[in-house]
């Protein structure tokens, strides 16, 4: 059975930074993607940012505009891990971040329905 556990969140002022762990259990997934995704109360659940096999030698990490900059994702496949370091965080960055990996989703690929393993979520909480 395959298990996806999040770590890392937590309440931290803006202008703070934290860092989500994010380990998985029960297959790996080198080459296959892994992101974060996070879902405000009220809103959809949105990209965050996501690494993904370009086919041929290496991962290629995307970042969802209202974070470029600010969190950088990255992966080591020898732990079947992925991380996102968060900096500069804004209140707007509150919400419940969730690991996903697995499935089809390509580069830049925002619909959530392409991954086919979810954590169970960590909140994350900016106070201004």
């Amino acid at each position: 059975q395959v298990h996806l556990v999040e770590s890392g969140g937590g309440l931290v002022q803006a202008g703070g930074s934290l860092r989500l762990s994010c380990a998985a259990t029960g297959r790996t997934f080198d080459r296959h993607p892994m992101g974060w995704f996070r879902q405000a109360p009220g809103k959809e659940r949105e990209l965050v940012a996501a690494t993904t096999w370009n086919g041929r030698d290496a991962y290629r990490a995307y970042s969802a505009d209202s974070v470029k900059g600010r969190f950088t994702i990255w992966r080591e496949d020898a732990k079947n891990a992925v991380f996102l370091q968060m900096g500069s965080l804004k209140p707007e960055d509150t919400a419940v971040y969730f690991c996903a990996a697995g499935g089809a989703a390509s580069y830049a690929d925002t619909d959530y329905r392409s991954y086919d393993y979810w954590g169970q979520g960590t909140q994350v909480t900016v106070s201004s």
